[in-house]
């Protein structure tokens, strides 16, 4: 498979350091769609997202907000809020080619469906090709070229091997895999426990509670991501152990930022400075997941709790150091 002709679809931050990417990585056309208006015009014309500030866009990207131009390309990465997924994937699906791998780059488990993203993409864009890409990454170290590994995921191991070469920017280095339920999973989950941990530390509960957080927070991830068939090496690998551990220590991190105002007794409504915390979305949805196949998650569910208000943030502590001993 040759990968030549890269869309991106999402100019906000992530998509950017992606498209951006995609140049470094010498692929010879880079289009980035974008839908929001006055983004798009600052991509066009400034060179510039107003998500990522003061990093250029490269004159080799063409920047568009017509869906269709990006018909024809080899591989499309799906920038877009995992909420937005369904209504993207529905407009993109009747300007694609066959066997045209369409690449989930949101961390997200939809509302309603309970499907994950490459679900969606299976079920809307039937004749594409559903991949996933997640892993320990900010899109400021990424769009900067700094050090970054990530997991790029398709059914097909010869697939997921190709996207993988395609996107291999030096800096920017993607392992492959065939466990996409493993890849997208970890992805989903961390972003709960993130908040969690900016929970604690809003709290100034000390870094003793963070690593206790986090640890236990990881066997949660494992356990639910056995009872939904992931594979136990990618829990541990760099979507699942390595993005929880990025996630639940910075906070260049939108769930852990949420998280730490949540700690210090912001409500939600301003704990997000504007800024998407997918966690908020996915927290509800996993606790209705876990329920069905009887998976226990008491650091999950009472993140769940206090989005929804109905613990404080106090009364979710103290019900976790409640909880009965047992065997670790």
């Amino acid at each position: 498979m040759t990968i030549q002709r890269i869309a991106v679809l999402g100019g906000g931050a992530w998509g950017t350091a992606l498209s951006l990417t995609c140049v470094r990585a010498g692929r010879s056309n880079v289009i980035l769609w974008e839908h929001e208006v006055d983004n798009a015009a600052s991509l066009e014309q400034n060179r510039e997202s107003r998500f990522l500030p003061g990093v250029r866009i490269d004159d080799a990207i063409k920047v568009t907000r017509d869906l269709g131009e990006t018909a024809g390309s080899d591989a499309i990465l799906v920038v877009v809020p995992a909420q937005a997924m369904r209504s993207v994937i529905v407009s993109l699906a009747s300007s694609i080619t066959k066997h045209t791998p369409l690449i989930a780059c949101a961390k997200g488990i939809e509302r309603g469906t309970h499907k994950f993203m490459t679900e969606i993409i299976a079920e809307c864009a039937p004749i594409a090709v559903p991949a996933i890409l997640s892993g320990p990454s900010f899109a400021a170290d990424v769009a900067r070229g700094l050090p970054t590994a990530v997991t790029i995921a398709a059914p097909d191991g010869k697939v997921a091997s190709a996207l993988a070469h395609a996107l291999n920017a030096g800096t920017f280095r993607p392992y492959h895999s065939t466990d996409v339920r493993g890849v997208e999973l970890g992805g989903a989950t961390k972003n709960v426990l993130a908040i969690a941990a900016g929970i604690v530390a809003g709290k100034g509960l000390g870094a003793s509670a963070s690593a206790a957080l986090t640890t236990r927070g990881f066997t949660e991830l494992v356990r639910f991501g056995t009872a939904y068939g992931a594979k136990t090496e990618t829990m541990m690998g760099l979507s699942g152990l390595g993005d929880l551990i990025l996630t639940c220590g910075t906070p260049q991190s939108r769930n852990f930022s949420c998280g730490v105002a949540l700690g210090k007794g912001e409500k939600l409504g301003t704990a997000t400075r504007g800024k998407l915390a997918e966690g908020i979305f996915t927290a509800p949805v996993l606790l209705e997941m876990a329920r069905e196949r009887n998976v226990e998650m008491p650091i999950s569910a009472a993140v769940a709790a206090v989005l929804s208000e109905q613990m404080s943030v106090d009364e979710a502590i103290e019900s976790l150091l409640a909880r009965p001993l047992k065997q670790e």
